[in-house]
């Protein structure tokens, strides 16, 4: 299952992530986690200090060798040079798992231990000094673009990715990777506006949304987000005690948890894994070649000097059948 927390910047995203990411481990799932985030605070949410999280392996750093890694014997890929962000994979490319071992997890994942468990975490990398002016960063992004068009994953696997504030993620295709997003919302109009224009722009692209109501306070607070979001808010979230120990850097045993909290992420658990029948791999890979010729005209042919068009192998579809070749 691959799954998305969006929301406005300050809204609680990365905070809910992280307990998910917590809660899933704690059930024993395999998890890949993804800090996607401009402002990268998933690290620290799962309790690295500041100097470990600062040594994390940015993606966005060793985009050659996942791009060369992931093109593998691809013949319409004629080098890793003429891959963008958006090329999709065909005969003879390199998928990943969730699970197991390869050069992208050994250069970009790290294992962070949680109650007993553990998370592989990985990081675009942030926006730095030397970005300013001469670039974006969707140009990071793209390494986890990259990354989850070559992905096969499958039933009680777990990618969790924490995206960028706003709507920011809809400059590139990546919105479309996922089979459930959920959307952070505070009981405010700035909260609820992400969530109109995500629903929105997502309504032609089979999007699969869900509302988490955050920093409720009382029924006031759950009748606006039910006006506002109906049938897509799924489960609000108040005050936690264990959560605020978490922020001041002493989070204590998650099954200390506020029951209330728990029950959110079950709930949460429960609702992305309904997702997983609503799969649809020959979309899912429609998709990819949709953004791919759309960069490729807007941009990508030009910058490669290659028809990009030409990555695309008609004959292909992601899918589980393909798990054996991984």
């Amino acid at each position: 299952m691959k799954i998305a927390f969006v929301g406005k910047g300050g809204s609680g995203k990365t905070t809910l992530s992280s307990l998910f990411v917590r809660h899933l481990v704690a059930g024993g799932a395999p998890v890949i986690a993804v800090d996607a985030d401009i402002n990268q605070h998933l690290g620290p949410a799962l309790g690295l200090d500041e100097a470990e999280a600062a040594a994390l392996p940015a993606m966005g750093d060793r985009l050659p060798l996942i791009k060369d890694f992931l093109r593998g014997s691809n013949p319409r890929v004629a080098s890793a040079e003429t891959m963008i962000k958006t090329t999709p994979p065909g005969e003879g490319s390199r998928l990943l798992r969730v699970r197991g071992d390869n050069p992208v997890y050994d250069a970009c994942a790290r294992p962070v231990e949680l109650d007993g468990g553990a998370v592989r975490l990985m990081v675009t990398g942030p926006f730095t000094d030397a970005d300013l002016g001469v670039s974006c960063y969707h140009s990071k992004t793209g390494a986890v673009e990259l990354y989850l068009n070559h992905l096969v994953d499958g039933r009680d696997e777990y990618v969790v990715v924490d995206m960028t504030a706003g709507s920011d993620s809809f400059a590139s295709g990546l919105f479309t990777r996922f089979d459930l997003t959920f959307l952070v919302a505070e009981p405010t109009r700035k909260g609820v506006s992400v969530y109109r224009q995500y629903k929105e722009y997502a309504r032609d692209f089979g999007v699969q949304l869900k509302v988490v109501g955050n920093k409720v306070q009382g029924q006031d607070d759950l009748d606006f987000l039910r006006a506002e979001a109906g049938d897509d808010l799924l489960v609000t979230v108040g005050h936690s005690d264990w959560v605020r120990a978490m922020e001041k850097g002493r989070p204590p045993r998650f099954e200390l948890l506020e029951d209330t909290n728990r029950q959110a992420l079950r709930l949460l658990r429960k609702t992305a894994d309904a997702a997983y029948d609503r799969r649809d791999w020959e979309r899912y890979t429609r998709q990819m070649a949709h953004f791919h010729l759309r960069n490729a005209e807007a941009w990508g042919n030009e910058r490669t000097g290659t028809d990009l068009a030409a990555q695309i192998d008609p004959g292909f579809v992601l899918g589980e059948t393909l798990a054996a070749t991984v």
